[in-house]
Formats: C-alpha cells, structure tokens, sequence
C-alpha cells in the first residue's frame, strides 16, 4: 500500500480532497492530511501542522498554486517518491523543482488514478 499524505484537506465532503482521502482510505492506503483546521475523519486525523510524517510515498496537492509557497520546502523536506498536483493545483514551477530533486512529479487526479488502478 502507498503511503499518502493530502495536503489541502476539507472536511466538507463534497470537496475532492475529502473524497480523496475517504477513497484512498477504502483502497487500504495509509493516510496522513493536513488541512486549514483539524478533524477526524475516519481512521486519518486531519492536522493543521506540518508534521514530520515518516515514510510518504506520495503527496496529493488540492492547494492552489499561491498557498502552495508555504508548503514547497516542506514537501521537499519529507522527500517522497512522488507528488500529485491535482487539476487546480497546478504549479509548474514546483513541478520542475520537485523533478529536479528526483521526485516522480506529475499532474494528474488521484480520485481518476484511483478509479483507473493506476494510483
């Protein structure tokens, strides 16, 4: 299973970062999440901190560009294999950082990935 961590969390469930992470869940992947404010969903404790979460295989960004800058170093810092940039949180600067730094970082949408079992 691929570890995850979603950045840009909602606890509104019509938000695709919600539905993410209910389906990232359900396909028996280990979720982390930060979002604006915590909250329990399901199993995943959504925190408002950035924390050193040990051993994330993938981000999955649904931060717009612009609120992405908080998080560049961050992400960068935890070193995982691959970053997801979710339709609106395009960012191709960040994109070609992250390539540079070895980071398998690619656009795409994780519920269509999901769907499609190529997640």
């Amino acid at each position: 299973m691929i570890s995850t961590l979603v950045i840009g969390a909602s606890s509104n469930p019509e938000q695709y970062s919600h539905m993410a992470i209910v389906r990232l869940m359900a396909a028996g992947h280990p979720v982390e999440a930060i979002g604006r404010t915590p909250f329990q969903l399901g199993s995943t404790q959504v925190t408002d901190e950035k924390r050193n979460f040990p051993a994330i295989h993938t981000v999955t960004l649904y931060l717009n560009r612009e609120r992405q800058k908080d998080y560049e170093q961050y992400i960068l810092a935890l070193a995982p294999h691959r970053i997801i940039f979710n339709p609106g949180a395009e960012n191709p600067d960040f994109l070609q950082l992250a390539r540079s730094k070895g980071i398998d970082a690619i656009e795409a949408c994780t519920l269509v990935m999901l769907s499609a079992g190529t997640y």
